[in-house]
Order: structure tokens, then sequence, then C-alpha cells
């Protein structure tokens, strides 16, 4: 008897219409599941990455943040951008200083969650 041992392929030509359809009723829209892709694509930077470790201890301004990870203001500023537009961070002026916070603790938990998820052994 050959076994196929890591092999990845199913042999069964069997559709378990149960299974797929009870899957099918519960996925989300179609347009959640782009906008939690494009979510996570914003993760898939460490600049941002290192912005948003830096947020989860306080609120920043750009210049504090720059002299932080050791990047130019602009840098920084188009990185904020980007985590701007997708949710993840606000600002408040004061004058005129903008200081960056997270947008909500949902950021805090999603990127602990993966920080567990890469640590663990």
């Amino acid at each position: 008897m050959h076994e196929n041992y890591g092999s990845d392929k199913c042999d069964c030509n069997i559709i378990h219409e149960d299974v797929v359809n009870m899957v099918r009723k519960n996925m989300p829209k179609e347009e959640y599941l782009y906008d939690l892709a494009e979510l996570f694509k914003v993760f898939g930077d460490t600049t941002r990455i290192k912005i948003l470790y830096a947020l989860f201890a306080s609120e920043m301004c750009v210049c504090d943040i720059a002299s932080l990870i050791n990047m130019t203001q602009s840098a920084v500023s188009h990185q904020l951008r980007v985590l701007k537009q997708a949710r993840l961070v606000k600002y408040r002026k004061e004058g005129k200083i903008v200081y960056y916070s997270l947008d909500d603790e949902h950021i805090k938990h999603i990127f602990d969650q993966g920080l567990m998820h890469i640590t663990e052994t």
C-alpha cells in the first residue's frame, strides 16, 4: 500500500454539499472580504508596524515618531496618511502640532493577536 504523505490534493470526487452550503451561508459579503484583505495589506509594511507599535504606548506628533524610528518627517507623514485612510490612526491638533493616536482599541487587539501567533513555539 502506497501512502502519499505531504500531498495536499484531495482524492475524493464527492462534494460535501452540507458543509459547502453551511460555509457559504456564513461567509461575509464579498465587499467585507475585500476590505479585510485591504486592511491586512496595511499591516504588511514594517514602517507602519513600527508607527502603530509606538502609538500603542502614547500619542505622538510626526516629529517624535520620525525621531523614534529614524525616518524623515515626510516619510512618516506619508505612512500616517495610509494608516489614517485605513482608519487605524486618528489625529488631533493642538496649536500648530498634530498628535496621532490609535483610532480605537481594536487595532491593538489585532496587533497583539498577530504577535502572539508569530511568537508561538
